[in-house]
């Protein structure tokens, strides 16, 4: 599988004086995914973002991109979308577009074409000759989106791709980091937003303090996490179910119920029973499995307060 991967980062680390920021922190990216960096402030993830981006440089380890150690060539081919958004206010939109496609390598027509097709596709044809101090801040975070995959890179790196937009334009976003995808680009993403990451990440890679937490298939962690339980909605006396220990009733408008199963039912049995017991009926059954947000929380937390 080598020849999948966008990014290697080998054991990596990065003190600034007695502070280590990265602490032997080793991951893959591959091409064709999404790969999602969560952490909290200050855990080491724009630290991380800038090494893979050469704006900083490991203490200690390596750092492959695109097949080997990063150069000038290579950073034509990545697309990056900083946290602190920096556009030329002045300047009308189509114009700076051109100008930034031009400083990756792109033809003046090459760049024209591409800005407008990509400002179309974004819903912002009417924004191209209008200066970018003009646009509201949902439009200047589509035109950084727009910049970010003007000059069609291989990889590129989104922090906070989302914030400020509404849910129609998050919807455009997402279509177009989906379409990036399918088209076999790799995309690290750094988000607090977890939903989005349930979403659309294939892999993550979770950090506290500069050190690895957790790291692999979004859906596979989730199943890791998980609580022998299931929950149900519907019609029954779930506490006499054979298999069930226990039974916690959600408020939440919904006759919603979380079964927590002794530990030699499986959910397959009683979904059974439910099956063969009179008086009881199900809208709803499925794994307890925790939201990332709730996983983010245990493992920080448990992490911070060990």
């Amino acid at each position: 599988m080598q020849h999948n991967v966008a990014v290697s980062v080998d054991r990596i680390s990065k003190s600034y004086g007695s502070f280590r920021a990265v602490d032997n922190l080793s991951f893959e990216i591959y091409k064709g995914e999404i790969f999602a960096m969560l952490g909290p402030n200050g855990s080491g993830k724009t630290t991380t973002i800038r090494m893979i981006l050469d704006i900083l440089r490991p203490d200690t380890g390596r750092i492959d991109v695109l097949g080997g150690p990063i150069n000038e060539e290579k950073k034509n081919r990545i697309g990056y979308l900083p946290e602190e958004r920096g556009m030329y206010r002045n300047v009308q939109v189509i114009e700076m577009m051109v100008y930034l496609g031009q400083l990756k390598g792109m033809s003046t027509h090459d760049a024209r074409q591409r800005s407008l097709e990509l400002l179309k596709r974004l819903e912002l044809d009417d924004a191209a000759h209008k200066k970018v101090s003009e646009l509201s801040k949902g439009m200047q975070q589509k035109v950084q989106f727009a910049i970010t995959v003007l000059h069609r890179p291989e990889l590129i790196i989104v922090d906070e791709p989302f914030s400020g937009l509404d849910p129609v334009n998050t919807l455009v976003i997402k279509e177009l980091l989906l379409d990036f995808r399918r088209n076999g680009g790799a995309i690290v993403m750094s988000t607090h937003q977890m939903q989005q990451v349930e979403e659309l990440a294939d892999r993550l890679l979770m950090i506290s303090r500069g050190q690895q937490k957790l790291y692999g298939p979004v859906d596979q962690i989730r199943r890791e996490f998980a609580q022998h339980a299931i929950i149900v909605e519907g019609e029954g006396r779930w506490d006499t179910l054979p298999g069930v220990a226990q039974v916690d009733m959600h408020e939440n408008g919904k006759k919603e119920a979380v079964l927590y199963l002794s530990p030699d039912a499986t959910p397959d049995s009683v979904l059974a029973a439910i099956a063969t017991t009179k008086g009881m009926s199900i809208q709803r059954f499925e794994l307890a499995v925790p939201s990332l947000n709730d996983i983010f929380i245990q493992v920080v937390e448990g992490h911070d307060h060990a």
